[in-house]
């Protein structure tokens, strides 16, 4: 965790498909209110309030009330540290594959 004050690992909070939707919802709104997440999916508000939590514990989304509303907002800046965990293996498995060409290249010759 790159952050002291998340105290969930980001890779624990994506590892759901449920938790990955709503940070897929949050992205696609600016916010969105506890009511709108919920009608998303089947299950209830407690439920989605629990995937929530995990996500903001992760350090994954923002929430403010107004009124008394909670809104929620997605904080991406979390999933940098996924995205340089995927590219180093990116780059990892473009380089092998670059040399199996080139032993496959030079078997052919």
């Amino acid at each position: 965790m790159s952050d002291i004050n998340h105290t969930r690992d980001v890779y624990d909070a994506i590892a759901d498909p449920t938790r990955r939707r709503l940070i897929r919802m949050l992205a696609e709104a600016k916010e969105l209110p506890l009511h709108e997440l919920t009608a998303q999916f089947d299950m209830g508000r407690t439920a989605v309030s629990k995937h929530l939590t995990i996500l903001k514990e992760a350090g994954l989304i923002n929430s403010r009330k107004v009124g008394r509303e909670t809104l929620f907002s997605l904080n991406a800046a979390p999933l940098r540290e996924v995205q340089d965990w995927i590219s180093f293996y990116s780059q990892f498995w473009s380089m092998n594959l670059r040399r199996l060409g080139d032993l496959l290249e030079e078997e052919e010759e």
